[in-house]
């Protein structure tokens, strides 16, 4: 039981059930489309992507238990890393060994859907890999590219990815749609990065709440918050998306709730907890709701 609860520190189990939420707007976008699912290709889906939110978090413990990250940040329920490596060193090797097999696993999955719907997915497959092992040890050390790669990772390759895997095809639908997610979880990793400032600095890191500072940071979080409701309308209103994914727009006063939160308590990383999890549901539920808005129009 003991090792159990470590490998699911190591993995950090509870974050992700944002996949799930990303992957339904990319199956929500094919189902549109084809008005048809094809069960086994969303469950193969699913599996790699898992799969590649596994990787990198277990990558992302690895590399910051090697950098001696994980012994100076203060850690929250969503930041900091699960301390589980600082805690039990042993487990040291069996952590990379789980970075690769999941990246493996990834791989093999991407390989699968190019030989059946072919080459064009690949593009994506290879960007998404090395996301996967460079974000990290590379990506975190500049502000721009730190910022923009989770939404990537997550957003648009993932939704895209989802949606060539079940169609074969890439459309304006899946990219517009795809931007709700690469908005909102570069702005989760935005905000988690709030309260490891000093210890991020003192191991390299470079990220915007370090270049810029927290408070500008908040404007930059704010910012992107309001792009997701803006691409939702625009979407709405040049026919890329169905009227019913307005359903998105419900979480827009919860994001102005996490805006000012982030605003008022950008110095405080303590009192910037609630809004920390206030950010995490948007996360979950804004795709969810865009994916039922696709599903039933």
């Amino acid at each position: 039981m003991k090792f159990i609860g470590s490998l699911m520190g190591i993995i950090r189990a509870p974050f992700l059930v944002l996949t799930p939420a990303c992957v339904a707007v990319g199956i929500g976008t094919a189902y549109w489309q084809t008005r048809e699912i094809h069960w086994l290709y969303v469950a193969l889906v699913l599996i790699g992507a898992l799969s590649a939110h596994i990787s990198v978090n277990v990558f992302n413990e690895y590399f910051d238990y090697k950098s001696g990250l994980d012994t100076r940040t203060w850690r929250t329920p969503f930041s900091g890393g699960s301390g589980t490596l600082p805690a039990q060193p042993d487990m040291e090797k069996i952590t990379l060994g789980i970075a690769c097999l999941s990246f493996a696993v990834v791989a093999g999955v991407g390989l699968f859907f190019v030989r059946v719907r072919g080459w064009q997915l690949l593009p994506l497959g290879v960007l998404g890999l090395f996301l996967l092992v460079a974000y990290t040890p590379w990506l975190t050390r500049n502000p721009v590219l730190c910022l923009f790669a989770p939404g990537l990772g997550f957003g648009v390759l993932m939704v895209m990815g989802t949606h060539f895997a079940l169609t074969g095809t890439y459309t304006w639908t899946s990219f517009v749609a795809s931007l709700v997610p690469a908005f909102l979880v570069s702005n989760l990793l935005l905000l988690n990065q709030f309260p490891d400032v000093e210890a991020d600095r003192s191991t390299g890191r470079n990220h915007f709440p370090i270049a810029i500072g927290r408070q500008a940071s908040s404007i930059l979080f704010g910012t992107f918050l309001l792009a997701v409701y803006i691409d939702i309308i625009l979407g709405i209103i040049f026919r890329v998306l169905p009227v019913w994914c307005a359903l998105g727009l419900f979480t827009s006063v919860l994001a102005w709730r996490t805006y000012c939160g982030s605003w008022q308590h950008a110095e405080n990383p303590s009192a910037l907890i609630p809004s920390m999890a206030d950010n995490v549901l948007i996360n979950l539920i804004t795709p969810g709701l865009i994916a039922v808005g696709l599903f039933i129009s």
